[in-house]
């Protein structure tokens, strides 16, 4: 829609969605008036149809209008079924910005794809960040329609780009990012708003290295078909039924030898060929959109495959493969024996495997990418006011302002500045329960994820170098594996320890670090913890309750220092502000937290 494009650029983003939402309402209520009205016609001309038809048999009178009331139903019903399908495209249209409504609302949680497939417990910060599941980053910016583009997108989440790879794509996003238009046809391509289209297995069946028969078996199974039919018409004509079972013997011997083959082969190509209408339809929209930045150029040029237009490919293996679903039809059945129905077709997909199979991984590739683009580009949409980080070649660093957790509510989110790198390393964070300790470092590091993927940040600005982002903060014991929540912790430590002893400087954040031991350990395993990290040029932050942790920047020779987050208390309620300050809080609130649950009395003192 071009006023999709036009008004986006003009208005907020929820007053783009609703415009677009009103106008794809009164679209949709008129189709449906049309079905109403198409439905009964009908039905009416049905019953006419039906009257006429007893006229003629009665009194061999009114072919004529028999025959007009017959063409009027087909015509009728042809058009119904275009109002049917108009209908189908303008649920998905009407999905497309009800969810985009519902994220600009906070309503979005749980109402999208959670990418949980993705989760690895292994990965530094996947679990620890909310990368993926319920209320995660991946739900909020999962768009996609295929399995190709979620892969996609959740790779980059997972994974930091290089600087340049990450200019090329904020380049990509911020052209796509007016586009709503291009976005809406990518979401509502197919009936459906669901995920469809499975790469794995359509990769697996265009990479195969076996092949359902020699080049001459399509000549040769044919020629076979057409001998057999012209035997059964000759049968038909002249009573002459020797041909006819000679050569339905041999057509049968041939179908037996290939059966276990073709069988082999047709279980391969069925389950590659869902949903491939979808893909049909993607790659159409990627072919037809005019890109001018570097990036979406590059991709939309690895579509083609000597001149051959993608879209035009997979339509023609997509037919195939739906006429080859049609084997299962009893009359089909009864003669694929004889004419070589299902091997002819399996024969076709062979020959158009051997042609466009090599093309199929990068063809996946190019439409994960540019869905992925697109899924940043509707986020920057979404969040006109997060800024696009500026990633510095120079010495580790994560300088921020006025940032805030993604995933919170963005009217009422409280902003902080930070500046990690140079002569400061370590940041030991205290503060009492439910100040906001933990969010404040998921904030860092959510937003070093969404930096280094290519997407804007929630912040005024953004400064920072490549960093590998690794977290301990959702660490979780198994009882299946045997593992205890301490040991899990220190496991994690090591994977961030050895991570820092790569070439990209990390980033560590440390929730509530060692607090599976006692105080004087915890303070002696943190101490050794951080400085070993501060050494090999790590920087980042730990979160704690124990104050004894204050002493480490004491002894870090000025690379550390201490901030808390504080509480107060206003008419006898406990009030959080969330805001950074410089020192070691003052404060304590757990006796406070018990006593407003009603778990001591207020009389309770420490002893």
């Amino acid at each position: 829609m071009d006023e999709a494009h036009e008004g986006s650029q003009t208005e907020s983003p929820h007053g783009a969605y609703s415009r677009l939402l009103k106008q794809n309402r009164t679209r949709i209520e008129f189709q449906l008036q049309w079905d109403r009205r198409l439905g009964y016609a009908k039905i009416a001309l049905a019953v006419l149809a039906v009257c006429l038809a007893l006229w003629f048999l009665h009194a061999s009178r009114g072919i004529w209008a028999l025959l007009a009331a017959v063409a009027l139903f087909v015509a009728l019903a042809i058009r119904h079924e275009r109002v049917l399908r108009s209908i189908r495209s303008l649920r998905c249209v009407l999905a497309f910005y009800e969810r985009g409504l519902a994220r600009l609302e906070d309503r979005w949680t749980g109402t999208g794809e959670g990418g949980e497939r993705f989760l690895d417990p292994a990965h530094p910060y996947a679990r620890d960040l909310d990368i993926f599941g319920k209320g995660s980053l991946f739900e909020l910016l999962c768009t996609v329609r295929t399995r190709a583009g979620e892969e996609t997108l959740a790779r980059w989440l997972l994974q930091a780009a290089p600087p340049d790879e990450i200019s090329a794509r904020q380049i990509a996003a911020k052209e796509l990012r007016n586009r709503t238009d291009f976005r809406e046809r990518l979401f509502t391509a197919g009936d459906t708003v669901r995920l469809g289209l499975h790469p794995d297995e359509l990769i697996a069946w265009a990479e195969r290295e076996s092949s359902f028969g020699p080049p001459w078996l399509s000549l040769l199974t044919a020629a076979l078909a057409i001998l057999w039919i012209a035997s059964a018409f000759l049968a038909l004509l002249r009573a002459s039924y020797e041909p006819l079972l000679l050569l339905s013997f041999i057509n049968l011997g041939v179908s037996y030898l290939l059966r276990r083959q073709l069988e082999e082969s047709v279980d391969a190509v069925e389950p590659a060929s869902e949903d491939l209408d979808l893909l049909v339809l993607i790659l159409k929209e990627l072919e037809q959109e005019n890109f001018s930045s570097p990036k979406l150029r590059n991709l939309q040029a690895e579509l083609r495959v000597n001149g051959i237009a993608p879209s035009a490919a997979v339509k023609k293996l997509d037919r195939m493969t739906h006429y080859l679903a049609s084997r299962r039809n009893l009359l089909i059945r009864f003669f694929d024996g004889l004419i070589f129905y299902s091997a002819q077709l399996t024969l076709l997909a062979e020959s158009w495997r051997k042609k466009y199979g090599p093309a199929i991984r990068g063809w996946l590739s190019a439409v994960g990418e540019i869905e992925a683009l697109a899924a940043l580009s509707g986020y920057a949409f979404e969040h006109p006011a997060d800024a696009w980080p500026e990633i510095a070649s120079e010495q580790a660093c994560f300088e921020a302002e006025a940032f805030t957790h993604p995933l919170l509510p963005e009217n009422t989110a409280i902003r902080n500045d930070l500046k990690l790198g140079g002569a400061l390393q370590l940041i030991i964070l205290s503060g009492p329960n439910m100040a906001g300790k933990s969010t404040f470092v998921r904030g860092i590091g959510i937003n070093a994820v969404l930096a280094q993927c290519g997407a804007p940040v929630r912040a005024r600005r953004l400064r920072m170098s490549p960093l590998a982002v690794g977290a301990s903060i959702c660490i979780l014991d198994s009882l299946q594996g045997g593992v205890s929540r301490f040991y899990a912790e220190i496991k994690r430590l090591k994977l961030i320890s050895d991570l820092a002893g790569g070439p990209i400087p990390v980033l560590f954040l440390l929730d509530e670090l060692l607090s599976g031991t006692n105080s004087h350990d915890r303070l002696a395993g943190t101490q050794f913890v951080v400085r070993a990290l501060v050494e090999r040029g790590a920087m980042g932050l730990v979160t704690t309750h124990d104050l004894a942790l204050a002493q480490i920047p004491e002894s870090m020779n000025g690379s550390a220092q201490n901030f808390h987050f504080e509480d107060h208390l206003e008419d006898g309620k406990l009030v959080f502000d969330y805001k950074l300050k410089p020192g070691v809080v003052q404060t304590s609130n757990a006796l406070k937290l018990m006593q407003s649950i009603g778990l001591v009395g207020t009389s309770t003192t420490p002893r």
